[in-house]
């Protein structure tokens, strides 16, 4: 009886699902839809109240790691990589669909913003991406530089350097993001900025622009007046 009652309610939701979309749904609804395809035959309702309960809202549930996850009862290592999958997923969508413009522009710090936030959707250790752009400001190529944080990498202006050469680039735009933190650059970020902005253009390597990420917000420094001299 009691797998024909759960079996009645998936068909329910799913249906639901299908009809309407996520946007009616509570955030335990959600996560149920989610849990029944890593766990078939049990009543995941309790489990995706109990997930809410112990990470406290639906985007915590999705950002915690894999063994924080399995610390909860009910929550194996398959039922834990597919929560963790989600947001991995949409990340390579969100940045798959800005292969769509092939060159875009980031002459402005707006448009700089917008095309690294994806980069850093869902990443929990601070990373640090380069935008090559040609003399008009457009991309050429984005690339994971550096991981961990820009003060802790000392080869960092001349790999910076070849790079730009390698891309046979006009200049670049530098992107790395606060995990947990807020989108503001610390006096340390100002001091590596200068620090690699006076060297690289000592060789006529422009640096257009440093983002800082945090969550979904971003900072320009070149729009915040931080690259004046």
């Amino acid at each position: 009886m009691s797998g024909t009652i759960h079996g009645g309610h998936r068909a329910r939701m799913k249906k639901r699902y299908r009809e309407q979309g996520l946007d009616g749904f509570e955030d335990h609804e959600a996560l149920e839809l989610l849990l029944y395809y890593a766990l078939p035959r049990v009543d995941v309702n309790p489990l995706a109240h109990a997930l809410l309960d112990k990470f406290g809202s639906f985007h915590a549930v999705l950002d915690a790691s894999p063994e924080a996850l399995t610390e909860l009862e009910g929550m194996g290592e398959n039922t834990a990589l597919l929560l963790r999958l989600v947001k991995d997923l949409n990340r390579r969508y969100l940045l798959d669909l800005q292969k769509t413009e092939k060159h875009p522009s980031l002459a402005s710090p707006e448009a700089a913003g917008r095309f690294f936030l994806p980069h850093f959707y869902g990443i929990r250790e601070e990373r640090v991406y380069v935008a090559f752009v040609d003399d008009a400001l457009r991309l050429l190529r984005c690339r994971l530089l550096f991981e961990g944080s820009l003060n802790d990498v000392p080869v960092s202006v001349r790999k910076l350097a070849e790079a730009v050469i390698k891309e046979n680039a006009a200049g670049f735009l530098l992107a790395h993001n606060h995990p947990g933190g807020r989108a503001i650059p610390s006096l340390e970020d100002r001091q590596a900025t200068q620090r690699l902005r006076s060297a690289l253009e000592a060789v006529q390597i422009r640096f257009v622009d440093h983002i800082i990420v945090a969550g979904g917000e971003y900072y320009s420094m070149a729009g915040h007046d931080c690259f004046e001299r």
